[in-house]
């Protein structure tokens, strides 16, 4: 399960709670449209317990789309780097 709060000051946080899967992508995505052109984004992502593959590969598209990952366990950095190599 995934919980996701917003906050704003300027930029806008998601803050991402729990689980990220391949299912919570979508919403993402949505939630990333709602917001107005030119605010910058961030995910905080201290509170974020599992990832699978699919959120791997999410979180580095994010990364390269400008998307700024916050508080990222090592973990999960390690891994979008081992993505990013076999790409």
């Amino acid at each position: 399960m995934l919980k996701i709060q917003r906050s704003a000051n300027g930029n806008v946080i998601f803050k991402l709670i729990g689980r990220l899967d391949g299912e919570n992508i979508g919403e993402l995505h949505t939630l990333f449209g709602t917001e107005e052109p030119g605010r910058r984004i961030i995910l905080d992502l201290e509170n974020l317990t599992l990832v699978d593959r699919d959120a791997v590969q999410f979180l580095d598209r994010c990364e390269a789309d400008s998307i700024k990952l916050e508080n990222c366990p090592a973990y999960i950095r390690e891994w979008i780097a081992r993505e990013r190599k076999a790409e």
